[in-house]
């Protein structure tokens, strides 16, 4: 399904939230299935490991704690001294172990509170469908976010040394359309 056509489906959460401690009808299926797609994508260590619980990144694929004690920062892009730009540019150093670089490296801001680690498939559903919790972000945008930002996409094309998300993009974004369109279901 091309990009326009998953937008104008992705209205489909603004009803109300299914699943669990929601109030409304269980989702479907075919909604639950395509979240945990989702969802095994965002548990990837090429999403998780900028998106950690207590603000300090992890790096590779077993998520080592970040060799020089980084923090995202009030940010996302570091602190004074220690910016993630400092070593992350707009693309590799070389293969790994160089630093890893894409177009606005970053962490999510600590107002956003975007994490991915240590949440289960419920709670970062219910996390990723909320404006409050997920960075202010429509379904809308949500879908557009996951199709089109530089860093992202990089997680499927991160070089050599790294191990890319394993699900293809765009049954990535079908699953995602999918989620949307069911009214953002969570197990």
């Amino acid at each position: 399904m091309a990009l326009g056509a998953l937008l104008l489906a992705a209205a489909g959460c603004d009803a109300p939230p299914q699943g669990a401690g929601a109030g409304g009808p269980a989702p479907g299926p075919e909604v639950l299935e395509a979240w945990e797609t989702v969802y095994s994508v965002l548990q990837h260590p090429r999403c998780a490991n900028c998106h950690p619980r207590d603000r300090r990144p992890t790096q590779g694929d077993d998520r080592v704690p970040h060799a020089q004690f980084v923090e995202g920062g009030a940010s996302g892009r570091g602190v004074p001294g220690l910016a993630c730009a400092g070593c992350h540019r707009d693309s590799n150093l070389g293969p790994a172990p160089l630093a890893p670089g894409a177009p606005g490296w970053r962490m999510p801001s600590e107002r956003l509170g975007l994490v991915f680690q240590g949440r289960s498939s419920g709670e970062l559903c219910r996390q990723l469908r909320d404006p409050r919790r997920n960075g202010g972000r429509t379904p809308e945008a949500l879908l557009e976010h996951g199709a089109t930002d530089g860093f992202v996409l990089w997680g499927w094309d991160p070089g050599d040394g790294r191990t890319p998300v394993p699900v293809p993009h765009d049954e990535f974004l079908r699953a995602l359309g999918t989620w949307i369109e069911g009214g953002c279901g969570c197990p």
